[in-house]
């Protein structure tokens, strides 16, 4: 594996960090380096531009904490504390400490890796009344979030059809690899078909309000049920003291992939459940969410979202194949996701 960056090498220093942290563990995504220091999490961005975000400057990688910490309050308000500077003063690397800033860090109360929906999923831990709640959650949510005649615009043919071609377009080097050119076309045509025979319901989803300014992320591993841990440590959560559901990670790098239809984003977890093979989960999922939003139409569009979300995940795994600081044996792991994503997505065909 590549070196490195000398700011990583830091931040896996337990002594770096204010509070008492006996060890560190680092996660890392395609845009992100995440640590795990004891109660609190740090998240720093890497400095990529990869088409629909741009980290490459120290300006935009604090302006983009800064939008990630506000939009996460959303969903999980006693999760995001704030933002640190990350700063070199004669030759150190401090965290929140005096001298130079080289970097920002996004910090977050800790939560529970026991307790994220991906974990319970695969231990069958996950009941029709869990994913009820986060319908529920949702609902209101999706109620109360902001929309208005920018975000609307979102909705229409024209915004959809770049959406769907980016993600076409984006794939093509990957033909071959994680997609085959069979399910390339067929994805293709159903989704360029849909679009020209569903016009005037797209359009009566513009005019009725449903396209809002959402988490734009809504899979299994973005959701944690857990409380509002304001008063917790690490060990009491763990302990088991949960009482509560936190959506995080929502998207703050591309106000466009948030600014979608209400379908779209429940369209996500359903087919997310999908994917862990629990269609019946998936199928309470939505009922629960059609019932508290009475949002009956989003049925019409949930195969169509479905396919493009599937799509979308296959297509955001094959790019880490790409990424240097990623080993070579766990991109055997990642394409057989990513592959997995595309059989999904044509499935929904």
């Amino acid at each position: 594996m590549p070196r490195l960056p000398k700011v990583v090498q830091a931040l896996l220093n337990p002594q770096i960090y204010p509070e008492s942290a006996p060890a560190v563990e680092m996660v890392q995504t395609q845009m992100s380096f995440v640590f795990l220091a004891g109660d609190y999490v740090y998240k720093i961005k890497k400095p990529v531009n990869l088409g629909y975000l741009d980290y490459t400057t120290l300006s935009q990688r604090h302006f983009y904490c800064q939008r990630e910490v506000e939009l996460n309050q959303r969903l999980c308000p006693d999760t995001y504390l704030g933002l640190v500077p990350i700063t070199r003063n004669r030759g150190d690397i401090l965290l929140d400490g005096g001298g130079r800033v080289i970097e920002y860090a996004v910090k977050m109360r800790y939560l529970p890796q026991d307790r994220m929906m991906n974990v319970l999923l695969v231990k069958k831990q996950v009941s029709a009344a869990m994913v009820a709640q986060v319908a529920q959650k949702l609902a209101a949510f999706h109620q109360q979030a902001a929309t208005d005649a920018t975000i609307s615009a979102f909705g229409e043919l024209d915004a959809i059809r770049v959406n769907t071609e980016e993600n076409f377009s984006q794939t093509l080097p990957y033909i071959g690899n994680t997609i085959s050119e069979a399910q390339y076309r067929h994805i293709k045509d159903y989704t360029n078909s849909f679009i020209a025979n569903n016009a005037p319901l797209f359009a009566r989803r513009v005019a009725e309000g449903k396209i809002r300014d959402c988490h734009g992320d809504l899979h299994a591993a973005h959701i944690c049920f857990t409380p509002s841990i304001n008063s917790l440590s690490r060990s009491s959560v763990q302990a088991g003291q949960a009482d509560d559901i936190c959506i995080y990670d929502c998207i703050e790098f591309n106000d466009r992939f948030r600014y979608c239809d209400v379908a779209s984003e429940i369209a996500f977890l359903a087919m997310d459940l999908d994917h862990y093979g629990r269609l019946d989960l998936s199928r309470s999922f939505v009922e629960a969410y059609v019932s508290s939003s009475r949002d009956k139409e989003l049925l019409q569009l949930l195969s169509f979202y479905k396919c493009y979300r599937a799509y979308v995940r296959g297509k955001v795994e094959g790019f880490k194949l790409d990424d240097p600081h990623i080993s070579d044996e766990e991109k055997i792991k990642i394409l057989a996701v990513a592959r997995s994503y595309f059989e999904l997505a044509e499935g929904y065909v």
